[in-house]
């Protein structure tokens, strides 16, 4: 008798559907869950190498089980208890080696080896279970169906766990999604084939020839209902394993999210950061390209955030971002983006058909950069300068539309009077030329191109020389002579200023040191060297390295110098005024201009800005302010040096009013020390301290 007769003739037909569905189903369990045995390490692969061998081991023997039950040999039928159970503890331990072997790795062929012991588990599993089949009758065994079994059960078995250990891209069906569920599909064909070939036509092989009939030693339909209780056991641990499978597979799938949301957004701020902006904006530009319209890319770069981080510590930028983020958070819409992008920079994104959203939406960010940020016991404005370029307007691939945002940004930074600006096609050839203008300077610090002009300043009452202000001078090996409005600024951003600051006061000292009479010579000071140097360390050391007196030395600063943080300030102030050196107040009446600043602040002299004295003679308000001032420094004991003199008229004015000191063209030009020297205003007692001939920049 064939396979196919054995089936037929000698089995329930519906038991036998049963089993199939139980060998089916657990075999389609099985697969995925050895493929994620396969795919993971350590302890989670030992996990699934249990659930797997348990959900085979259930597919194998309960579709053993079933299908013997199903099995009608004509004559009464009994089952030995003990055996029965040890055919289940054989099925277990065979599909657990089995999967252990598959997994280990010791040789190329291990899931071969391993899925061939789970084959033989199988086959030992129903040949010791037929042993457990008492029936009133000789049995006798066909031994080619009984060896075909075991082939066929140890090859299929082999075939299912080397299909199962490859990687989707190795296998036939192809490296996608749905190349990898035909593959789960293939391995679990292969099991069940394993499963059935060896219980068919194992039974096949399996002849009984009754001695007695007794109709009452067995009950078809008790040995039914427990085929049917035995199936339904087995499809709940199939269905339990496969419920683990899809609940481990959906936490993957929230972890992969999550980590990918992470990845995309700023821990800090929450906001996208620069890898979730750029995958927007390759989003934005292909949809825009799409369906037509604009895309405006703007950046933000925040005003005094450097300030606030210096002053008042990181923890305190730290808040001054979340605060901003979450007022972004707040004013987006549908078709718009925010993202933090560096330390205090940021960029956003709009689509617009009508120039009135875009307008719109950067009012909005401008009213949540602007609004004063209250941290604590203190309060800042940040402020912050933003550009916009359009898309495809002013570039038509991501990179130059990133490059030419920034190019409007900075033009933003450059320009006090704008905090939004619009790229141009010009401010390319701008940012070309303050690059280049940048590396000129980097080169003239380092090459010693720089120099120091003098330019007097004289006393009212005596008409004596009182001091000198020194004055950086830049000439330019081809431009000529750069302003320092152009090139200090510049020095500012790039960071030179630090370097360039120290260079002036050592050379200033330096020189001083020889001049006779002893007059005072006055240095400017940076708002970004007063913010970020030790001042009162560097000030201490040049007066030692060159032997200055302090009370010949002036350092000069002006308001919105001290005004970012006023108890840092006072406590450098104060220590600067202990060695010994005078402070004045620059450009006095066009910053803040507080009267607490003259009260809290120990200055030794305000200098009169040359705005005011320009307009005096045209101005009746320019000449109050100039009287107030005066007036102030005269309740306040602090004596005013007035800036800008280049009329005798103005002069006149002045020594009307009772100012103190002056300065300006009329008086003398600023000038360098060896003509001041060839005119006889100055002469030298020695030679000045050796400077160094060039000075090492940072690139930091």
């Amino acid at each position: 008798m064939n396979v196919l007769g054995c089936i037929v003739y000698k089995h329930n037909p519906w038991l036998v559907i049963v089993a199939v569905l139980i060998c089916g189903a657990g075999s389609w369990v099985t697969a995925r869950l050895v493929r994620r045995a396969f795919a993971t390490r350590g302890m989670q692969r030992a996990g699934w190498q249990f659930l797997a061998a348990t959900t085979a081991a259930v597919a194998i023997w309960c579709t053993h089980f079933v299908a013997m039950l199903g099995y009608e040999p004509g004559v009464p039928v009994t089952f030995d208890a003990v055996l029965t159970i040890v055919s289940l503890l054989i099925a277990l331990a065979g599909s657990f080696l089995g999967l252990f072997v598959a997994c280990s790795g010791f040789t190329r062929a291990a899931p071969m080896l391993g899925g061939a012991l789970v084959g033989l588990a199988i086959s030992l599993m129903h040949y010791t279970g037929m042993t457990a089949y008492r029936v009133e009758g000789i049995v006798t065994w066909n031994r080619l169906y009984l060896v075909t079994s075991i082939v066929l059960s140890v090859g299929f078995s082999a075939l299912a766990f080397d299909q199962a250990s490859r990687k989707p891209g190795a296998a036939s069906t192809g490296g996608s999604v749905t190349g990898a569920r035909s593959q789960v599909g293939l391995v679990a064909a292969l099991l069940a084939i394993a499963i059935a070939t060896l219980h068919f036509t194992g039974m096949c092989a399996f002849e009984i020839v009754p001695l007695a009939i007794d109709t009452h030693a067995s009950n078809p339909a008790a040995l039914q209902a427990l085929a049917l209780a035995v199936a339904g056991m087995a499809f709940i641990i199939a269905g339990a394993g496969l419920v683990s499978y899809l609940l481990d597979d959906s936490v993957r799938a929230e972890s992969v999210e999550h980590l990918r949301t992470m990845a995309l957004s700023d821990m800090l701020t929450g906001l996208p950061n620069r890898a979730g902006f750029n995958e927007r904006l390759d989003a934005e530009i292909t949809r825009t390209a799409a369906h037509g319209g604009k895309l405006a890319l703007i950046g933000i770069d925040l005003n005094r955030f450097k300030d606030i981080n210096d002053l008042r510590g990181h923890h305190a930028g730290d808040e001054v971002l979340k605060i901003l983020a979450l007022r972004f958070k707040s004013l987006v819409r549908e078709d718009e983006f925010v993202a933090r992008v560096g330390g205090d920079e940021f960029v956003a994104l709009r689509r617009f058909a009508r120039r009135e959203s875009l307008d719109d939406f950067l009012n909005r960010l401008e009213t949540a950069l602007f609004r004063p940020i209250r941290y604590d016991d203190w309060e800042v404005i940040s402020g912050a300068s933003m550009g916009v370029a359009i898309y495809p307007d002013d570039a038509t691939t991501k990179t130059v539309l990133i490059n030419n945002a920034d190019l409007a940004m900075y033009r933003a930074k450059a320009d006090l009077t704008r905090s939004v600006c619009f790229y141009e096609p010009k401010m390319d050839e701008m940012a070309r030329a303050r690059r280049s203008l940048a590396a000129d300077l980097r080169d003239a610090l380092s090459r010693g191109q720089l120099s120091v002009h003098y330019q007097v300043q004289t006393s009212i009452a005596s008409g004596e020389i009182c001091g000198y202000e020194a004055l950086l001078r830049w000439e330019h090996p081809r431009h000529g002579f750069i302003s320092p409005g152009v090139f200090i600024p510049l020095a500012e951003e790039n960071g030179l200023i630090l370097a360039i600051g120290a260079w002036v006061l050592r050379e200033a000292c330096s020189r001083a040191v020889t001049w006779q009479p002893p007059c005072k010579v006055a240095v400017n000071l940076s708002a970004v060297q007063f913010a970020h140097a030790d001042l009162p360390s560097l000030v201490a050391e040049v007066l030692e390295q060159t032997g200055l007196p302090p009370s010949r030395l002036e350092l000069e600063l002006t308001e919105s110098t001290i005004f970012a943080d006023r108890e840092r300030s006072l406590e450098t102030l104060q220590r600067i005024k202990a060695l010994g050196v005078s402070l004045a107040l620059d450009d006095f009446g066009t910053g803040y201009s507080s009267l607490d600043t003259l009260r809290s602040f120990p200055f030794d002299k305000i200098k009169l800005d040359q705005s005011f004295v320009s307009e005096a003679e045209s101005s009746r308000q320019a000449t109050a302010i100039i009287r107030a001032v005066l007036a102030l420094g005269k309740s306040l004991g602090i004596p005013v040096l007035a800036e800008g003199i280049e009329t005798q008229d103005q002069l006149d004015l002045l020594a009307g009013e009772g100012c103190d000191e002056v300065q300006g063209f009329l008086l003398g030009r600023p000038v360098p020390l060896a003509q001041l020297v060839a005119s006889g205003k100055l002469k030298l007692s020695g030679a000045p301290m050796a400077l160094a001939p060039s000075v090492t920049v940072a690139t930091g």
